[in-house]
């Protein structure tokens, strides 16, 4: 019993706990009262605009995950492994299997995995926003 006389906190100290958590307490009804009167919500114009611009980038995105899609299965026609095969495990220098007008691309763009590291959303699992 005398243990936790001990332990238990004295009337003074009581006190100043319960102004400190009147203290805490006035302070939140005030940032509360603040948040509800606050005028500066989103409007319904400012939030279409955010919305066609979050359409306009997503378009984007698929416009160039297609494009650059397109030109790696036109770079790799003549691969004989998969996609994927070619983004883990391309040799240093340029593939010998590729045909030779591929390879010149091939040069241009420096997409040899060890120059560059070729990334795919899928690596990183980033999914394309859904449409809102």
């Amino acid at each position: 019993e005398l243990k936790d006389l001990n332990s238990s906190m004295t009337t003074p100290e009581i006190a100043k706990e319960i102004e400190a958590l009147r203290k805490d307490c006035a302070s939140y009804t005030e940032k509360l009262e603040r948040i509800k009167s606050a005028t500066n919500h989103v409007t319904p114009e400012e939030k279409e605009k955010v919305c066609r611009e979050q359409q306009l980038y997503r378009r984007e995105w698929r416009r160039r995950k297609r494009m650059a899609t397109e030109l790696l299965d036109a770079i790799l026609e003549g691969y004989p492994k998969s996609k994927k095969q070619f983004f883990v495990s391309t040799e240093a220098g340029l593939c010998p299997r590729l045909p030779s007008h591929t390879l010149s691309l091939f040069y241009v763009l420096g997409a040899v995995q060890e120059e560059v590291g070729i990334e795919t959303d899928e690596d990183h699992g980033v999914e394309l926003p859904a449409t809102t």
